[in-house]
């Protein structure tokens, strides 16, 4: 696994490893898994070309941004391509920055598929918020998911999988990492961000999200896919003007790079062990792969 925050260069990192130890790359990014969502989701395929060699990779452009992809869709996703890619016998690389889809990796999250009941659904409708918040925590004393608590809708849904009485859906009990973390300095970080976010813009990421509305996609969905999609359709709808929308959502960029440390960071408090190296330092890591994964 090789984790880092946004622009440490990780994905780089991974198709270089992958080159190096004939694997594939399974992507952790919760956004680059929906269709259409190229530049504002950091898709960077040339990224996945090592010597004129493409890296095979997963869980990229699966969905549609109309679609519903969660914790379990994600988890359940990455054992299929991690299975598959083992009995090809490849090398898994898990590479992203969804602390969220990590962890749920790294801590075996025992999660549920639950069938849909449409009257539970609206029984449940029926009730306050504050009702179903503590319906929620009388059946889980120790949510993953804070999202699950946002709204209404979500929490409704998240009560319907507690309450299913199926086994436990997806098997990790052979998934055991070697965790990669990329880490740069402040200042590198901050520099990266800044120049990434202009030359994305410059490319066409306004466009990408004006043809995401013009093909159906909500305000309020590029709302909840947070960031670049946010902020470009606040300026896209005329409540921003372009260079507020520019500072405003580079700043939410540097800001979300503190929080993914913040979240890497509790990881490792909760026994996570995370063998860091100073920006995409392939002979270090190679060096590290070699001692722990190939021995």
């Amino acid at each position: 696994m090789i984790l880092g925050p946004t622009a440490s260069g990780k994905t780089v990192l991974a198709a270089k490893l992958a080159y190096r130890f004939d694997g594939e790359i399974i992507s952790a990014d919760s956004r680059q898994v929906y269709k259409g969502m190229d530049i504002g989701a950091g898709k960077d395929f040339e990224d996945y070309i090592v010597d004129n060699f493409p890296i095979p990779y997963h869980l990229i452009d699966i969905v549609t941004p109309y679609e519903e992809y969660n914790l379990f869709s994600f988890v359940s996703d990455f054992k299929k391509s991690f299975d598959d890619i083992t009995n090809r016998n490849k090398l898994p690389f898990l590479a992203g920055g969804t602390g969220l889809y990590l962890n749920a990796i790294l801590k075996k999250y025992e999660l549920k598929e639950a069938e849909f009941d449409e009257n539970e659904f609206h029984n449940l409708q029926t009730k306050s918020f504050d009702d179903l918040l503590n319906f929620y925590n009388e059946l889980n004393a120790s949510p993953h998911n804070i999202t699950d608590i946002t709204d209404k809708e979500r929490l409704i849904r998240a009560i319907i999988v507690l309450k299913s009485k199926d086994k436990i859906a997806v098997d990790l009990s052979n998934v055991n990492p070697f965790v990669l973390g990329v880490k740069l300095n402040r200042e590198e970080t901050k520099k990266r961000i800044t120049a990434r976010l202009k030359k994305r813009l410059n490319n066409g990421m306004v466009e990408e999200v004006n043809a995401l509305i013009q093909n159906g996609v909500s305000f309020e969905k590029l709302d909840f896919f947070g960031l670049e999609y946010r902020y470009i359709a606040l300026y896209l709808s005329g409540k921003l003007n372009y260079n507020d929308m520019y500072q405003k959502l580079n700043s939410a960029i540097h800001i979300f790079a503190k929080k993914q440390l913040t979240w890497f960071r509790k990881m490792e408090r909760d026994g996570i062990v995370i063998n860091w190296i100073d920006g995409a330092d392939f002979e270090t890591a190679e060096k590290l792969i070699t001692q722990n994964v190939i021995r």
